[in-house]
């Protein structure tokens, strides 16, 4: 059990020392959430996993590390992420594969997508959170198709099942929207889903923030994947703003004045003047007040001669 616990919540990041003081805090046979609720209480960031695994590899970097060996093609962390400003992406699995299967099939096939067009778009951490019983052989109650896709992803360290287990024959089901937002909000990331977490915003105000402006939610049109282009409503930032990190503003681009020096727009001229500085256009009006003063002032200083 401990080695379990152990496994799974340094496959989300966390030190091996902080997971065992909370272990040893609130016993070996704790709940996943009460470990999780600890962790957040007691301050613990969850870090890089590369840096656990080949920690002779990396160099020491101010958020996380970023390994270039072969198996890690699609899953470099954070230095990656920093480098090409793209935002972390936790996808909300269970929303995701439900969608693709019209609410009646738990549709993995879905999952495939939606990592594909993160992958295509250059992401390269992307969590998926799924519940461990989705491994087991499908009912007829809960039909799951192409449950495959969910074996290649944990082995890509992309898809992480949340705990459960049965207790006298009934399963006991670790809250996993808990994970995904928490995940996200450490991370500084985007949620995919298209669930609101309405409990999550009331239990806190700072996840209430997050999730309002960092839920991304989408829809799918004929097997393809397709996030809305405003994701925040038409005036708000583009998609690619929304999953970038530091967005790139484009360059004003002045286009010359027509008038050329005749021009009397003073700095209310919208095009470009390159004899003037842009920032303190003057115009011909206010130069003449300004020339005024000045002369008026010195010949109450007595430093000029001539009457204004």
């Amino acid at each position: 059990v401990h080695k379990s616990k152990l496994d799974f919540f340094c496959k989300l990041g966390y030190g091996k020392q902080d997971i065992c003081k909370v272990l040893e805090n609130l016993g070996q046979e704790a709940l996943e959430d009460d470990v999780l609720k600890e962790l957040i209480r007691m301050g613990s960031k969850p870090q890089a996993v590369e840096s656990q695994v080949q920690p002779s590899s990396l160099k020491l970097v101010a958020r996380g590390s970023c390994s270039t060996a072969p198996g890690s093609k699609w899953f470099r962390e954070d230095e990656s992420d920093s480098s090409n400003y793209l935002r972390p992406i936790v996808i909300d699995g269970s929303n995701v594969a439900m969608s693709h299967g019209n609410k009646e099939v738990f549709s993995c096939w879905g999952i495939q997508l939606a990592v594909d067009w993160f992958r295509e778009r250059g992401h390269t951490y992307i969590k998926v959170f799924v519940p461990l019983w989705r491994k087991e052989a499908p009912r007829q109650d809960s039909p799951i198709a192409d449950q495959h896709i969910l074996e290649d992803l944990e082995k890509q360290s992309i898809l992480v099942y949340t705990p459960s287990r049965k207790v006298k024959g009934k399963r006991v089901v670790c809250y996993d929207d808990r994970y995904i937002v928490k995940v996200a909000y450490e991370r500084d990331g985007v949620i995919v889903s298209n669930d609101h977490y309405r409990d999550l915003q009331n239990e806190n105000p700072e996840w209430k923030w997050f999730i309002e402006q960092r839920l991304l939610m989408y829809s799918f049109v004929s097997n393809r994947f397709m996030p809305p282009d405003d994701p925040l409503g038409r005036h708000g930032p583009t998609l690619s703003m929304f999953l970038s990190k530091k967005p790139v503003l484009p360059e004003p681009k002045w286009q010359p004045c027509p008038y050329g020096k005749k021009c009397t727009y003073g700095n209310k001229c919208k095009f470009y003047h390159p004899g003037r500085p842009h920032q303190a256009q003057l115009s011909v009006a206010d130069e003449l007040r300004g020339n005024t003063k000045v002369s008026l002032i010195l010949v109450k200083e007595g430093k000029c001669n001539h009457s204004p």
